[in-house]
């Protein structure tokens, strides 16, 4: 249904301004940011995001009243070679509405959190002037995002696809002559350039699968002609549609940080904690879990690639659980946990359960949010403590990356001893009493990610664990153990955070952040503990009919799908794992809490495999054997042996130099010059002075000389003129 058909019963024509405000916003900024104050700039950033939220409002507004119908505006022309026209037009649905909600709802709160969060980042870091830049890319990253959701294309969506990578990019590596302790240091554009590469991968990935999309599938990127495509293609040459969705799995593994190229999320951390909650919970990550969906038709045309999928989310789910339980960076600890979540997404999808997907990416989003501006709130709070007491550089608790040589500056002045980590959970305890306002809101989005009823991740999560628990047993269990492991890190997170006593001074002295910042998340609070009503679901043991309102507004665009009611003894396994897994936590974490360099009690019992944890199971070091050495060798062979000794000392010194020397001085030079040109010209001048030599002796200056030459010449004259 197009535009023209129903103008009249909606809001469709506002469709462009999804990307148009955020982009008026960041051109404000960027042009007037310098003449505005820091009120100003975060009130036009966030007033862009936010006016970006009403129009998704209203878009899904105008697809309930017209019964869910799939409307395209058209905004501009585009490509048009031959028979192929791709205009850049905008897809109004109840699955990219849902996605418009979701990134322009939770990225103003992320907005309007950023305001309070920067204004102190860049002054402890001493670089005010950076403000402005920072909204300028939280708006460019929030318009990428909307056109990856609202494309009616795949090749608009890869436009937003690779502009949210351009905008992580830039974000990660924002403080990128620095570390996020403010020292001088390369680690923060390190971590973007590995996200980027990461991505670059995946992409090649989503490239190639274009590619045959577009060979086999009509000829075309516009999702309904490949989706009317697909069925006969499947039934003709089934190896086209499984090597399609397989390359797809490859981009989405990149963007939803799936194994094996998950490992750049974590490095994400680098960015201020508002890119990190924007990365994580609303934008760049879901973008894969939203493609599988909105390519739903092909992927069930092939069940062996869905189980596939399946297969790698669920392995992504567990091993990064584990991963998370020996972490001690409170952000690393929710990063991990952020792949492991999507772990349950990309498995939902892969199984066919795309609402059951769709209904955790929109829960995690707003306590997954929720967390990771809290988490930023407890480090600011550390941060004010530290610098309260006049610390500048001094170091009251662990170090993240041990001592520092003395006279090294930052921000302005000396820094000696070692560097004190505010992220580090080893130097926090006792935040509840400090800052209680973080803590209870970090307690509500603790419970809801650990999945404890009846808080929105309950739902959702044992959504996907109902359907798993049905046609996946394998990926049932794997979801059910990571789900265990959630409970357990959350808990130990939360109790060395903040219960037990203050392990540092910047603990003792930490502070409340301010309302800009603490009102955001007490919205992401209640969106974390009501999100769940999104899609109740039916209760067959107490005979009560769930609305499933989530699930009936996605079939308008998945098609009819399977509404499962609440399974009980699911629920039940996962509930009391993740209690049980809190109690564990309990034991031995918050009984006994952590003093100041304790060793973290479950290394000694754990082992080599306590250890492995903490390091990540060494994949970045398998990466760096494996694929990073061989490289930066071979990278080097190419440098030194090839290009430098081979091409330009061989081939461009010695071939085209020396063979160009040797023509210019033996045989242009030496023959063809010298003893060819020079020969010749000298040989004419010679010849001139002979002859001038021999012509000048006629001019002798005697009269008698001169008589007898004019009678000689008469003579000459009369004779020829006889003999003529």
């Amino acid at each position: 249904m197009h535009l023209s058909e129903t103008v009249n019963t909606g809001f469709y024509f506002l469709a462009p301004w999804l990307v148009l405000a955020p982009v008026a916003g960041l051109l404000i900024n960027a042009v007037f940011g310098r003449q505005l104050s820091e009120k100003m700039i975060g009130a036009v950033a966030s007033l862009a995001s936010g006016a970006a939220f009403v129009v998704s409002v209203l878009l899904a507004y105008s697809v309930w009243i017209s019964h869910g119908h799939p409307v395209s505006v058209p905004f501009a022309e585009w490509i048009h070679i031959g028979d192929l026209k791709l205009d850049w037009t905008f897809r109004v649905d109840s699955l990219s509405t849902t996605m418009m909600l979701v990134v322009s709802g939770v990225g103003t709160l992320i907005h309007i959190y950023a305001i309070g969060y920067m204004h102190e980042d860049v002054r402890f870091k001493r670089q005010e002037g950076r403000f402005a830049r920072f909204f300028v890319y939280l708006n460019l990253f929030i318009a990428a995002m909307m056109i990856l959701v609202s494309g009616d294309s795949y090749l608009m969506l890869f436009v937003g696809w690779e502009g949210v990578g351009l905008c992580s990019f830039l974000l990660i590596g924002f403080w990128f002559e620095m570390d996020t302790l403010a020292r001088p240091s390369w680690a923060n554009s390190d971590a973007a350039k590995k996200a980027f590469i990461t991505n670059r991968v995946g992409d090649f990935g989503f490239l190639i699968a274009g590619f045959l999309m577009f060979w086999y599938l009509g000829n075309s990127f516009q999702f309904d002609k490949v989706f009317e495509a697909a069925p006969a293609v499947a039934e003709a040459t089934p190896w086209v549609v499984v090597a399609i969705t397989l390359f797809m799995l490859l981009g989405v593994a990149g963007k939803s940080a799936q194994i094996p190229l998950y490992i750049w999320l974590p490095d994400a951390m680098a960015g201020p904690t508002p890119v990190s909650a924007l990365i994580h919970a609303a934008t760049m990550v879901t973008a894969g879990v939203y493609l599988v969906a909105r390519s739903a038709p092909i992927y069930t045309l092939v069940p062996q690639a869905q189980y596939i999928v399946a297969m790698v989310g669920a392995g992504t789910a567990l091993f990064a659980a584990t991963i998370a339980v020996g972490q001690y960076d409170i952000k690393k600890v929710l990063a991990y946990s952020t792949i492991s979540q999507l772990g349950f997404m990309v498995a939902a999808v892969g199984m066919g359960a795309f609402v059951a997907g769709m209904f955790h990416l929109v829960t995690h989003a707003f306590f997954k949010a929720l967390l990771f501006l809290s988490a930023g709130s407890v480090i600011l709070g550390l941060e004010r403590g530290h610098h309260a007491h006049g610390h500048h550089g001094h170091g009251d608790g662990h170090s993240l990356r041990g001592k520092r040589k003395e006279g090294r500056t930052h921000g302005g002045h000396e820094d000696h001893g070692e560097v004190f980590d505010p992220g580090d959970m080893r130097n926090m305890g006792g935040l509840r009493k400090t800052m209680p306002v973080t803590f209870w809101l970090y307690m509500i989005g603790t419970l809801a990610l650990a999945g404890i009823f009846p808080f929105a991740g309950f739902w959702s999560k044992d959504e996907i664990l109902v359907d798993a628990s049905l046609h996946y047993p394998s990926v049932y269990w794997q979801l059910t153990v990571a789900a265990f492991f959630t409970a357990f890190y959350m808990g130990r997170q939360v109790w060395m955070v903040f219960f037990g006593e203050a392990r540092s001074d910047a603990a003792k002295s930490a502070q409340e952040s301010p309302k800009v910042m603490t009102l955001p998340l007490v919205v992401l609070a209640v969106l974390s503990v009501v999100g769940g009503a999104l899609n109740i679901p039916s209760i067959k043991e107490i005979g009560l009919k769930g609305p499933h309102q989530l699930t009936h507004w996605l079939s308008y665009t998945l098609g009819e799908v399977e509404s499962l009611p609440l399974n009980l003894g699911v629920a039940g396994i996962s509930t009391a794992l993740a209690l049980l897994a809190i109690f564990i936590s309990w034991l031995i974490y918050g009984r006994n809490p952590l003093k100041t360099g304790q060793v973290d009690p479950l290394k000694r019992p754990l082992g080599f495999i306590f250890t492995g944890m903490e390091n990540k199971w060494f994949v970045d070091e398998g990466y760096g054997v494996l694929i990073i050495t061989p490289f930066r060798r071979i990278s080097q062979f190419l440098a030194d042996v090839i290009d430098w000794r081979f091409w330009h000392d061989f081939v461009h010194d010695t071939v085209i130099a020396g063979t160009y020397n040797w023509l210019s001085r033996i045989v242009l030079d030496r023959y063809a010059d010298q003893k060819g040109i020079d020969t010749f010209f000298n040989s004419w001048g010679s010849f001139t002075q002979w002859l001038s030599g021999n012509v000048r002796q006629i001019q002798n200056g005697f009269v008698r000389s001169y008589a007898l030459s004019v009678l000689l010449g008469v003579v000459l004259i009369l004779g020829y003129l006889i003999l003529k």
